[in-house]
């Protein structure tokens, strides 16, 4: 059966294990809940809609409906004991920006927010939250990169600055990393390969790629979108 607003003894216990309080079940929310169960973080879900918790009750550790803009509410659910808190909440500005400085209130070590836009993400980061993301914007910019160039998966590590997976280009095949002076010419670095039908090592100076290598390739964003390019 869901659990509602009053408090339970799950929280707290939730808290003092590996875990993470995720609060707004939307879209992103969710996602991020189950991937984090999955990988065998225990989960405590919060959401306002009851239908969106009754959907997700035996999914993730625990879920609650409750409204997070209150402060007994966070502390009858022990969200201040929680090490790590998501603020998932997207589609209600004002409910996202209070419920930021109450957990910041509550001395929550380390707090990532999700924000909408811009003016969004700049008050809750005045407010103090540790890590604002901008999850529809960001995959935004994946996808223009995959789209527009022949890199097979792409990762912005910050502004300008990426990691791209692509097949080893003919002129590098057959000569180690080193002969072939990656970094010199084309200013990437060869993090790591992956022979075909193999798994993944670290390249080295003496790494000698072979027909169908795939390969990570590090460095600014314009030469390893270029990188890829090559055949």
């Amino acid at each position: 059966m869901t659990k509602f607003l009053s408090f339970t003894p799950d929280a707290r216990r939730i808290a003092e294990a590996d875990s993470v309080a995720v609060i707004g079940l939307g879209r992103f929310g969710t996602s991020l809940a189950l991937e984090l169960m999955s990988s065998g973080t225990e989960v405590l879900g919060i959401d306002a809609d009851e239908d969106i918790v009754q959907s997700l009750n035996g999914e993730l550790t625990q879920v609650v409906r409750a409204d997070s803009t209150r402060l007994d509410v966070l502390h009858q659910l022990a969200v201040g004991e929680f090490d790590r808190v998501v603020l998932a909440i997207g589609n209600d500005i004002t409910a996202s920006i209070l419920t930021a400085s109450l957990l910041l209130q509550l001395q929550v070590p380390v707090i990532w927010a999700k924000a909408v836009d811009e003016q969004h993400g700049a008050v809750l980061e005045q407010l103090g939250v540790h890590r604002v993301i901008y999850p529809e914007k960001d995959m935004g910019r994946r996808v223009a990169h995959l789209v527009r160039g022949a890199a097979a998966d792409y990762l912005e590590i910050d502004r300008g600055y990426a990691i791209v997976k692509t097949v080893a280009p003919r002129h590098l095949q057959g000569i180690t990393l080193r002969e072939a002076a990656v970094r010199s010419t084309h200013g990437i670095t060869v993090a790591a390969y992956r022979p075909e039908g193999g798994e993944w090592r670290n390249a080295e100076a003496d790494t000698v790629l072979g027909e169908g290598d795939t390969v990570l390739v590090v460095g600014p964003t314009t030469k390893v979108e270029r990188f890829a390019q090559l055949r």
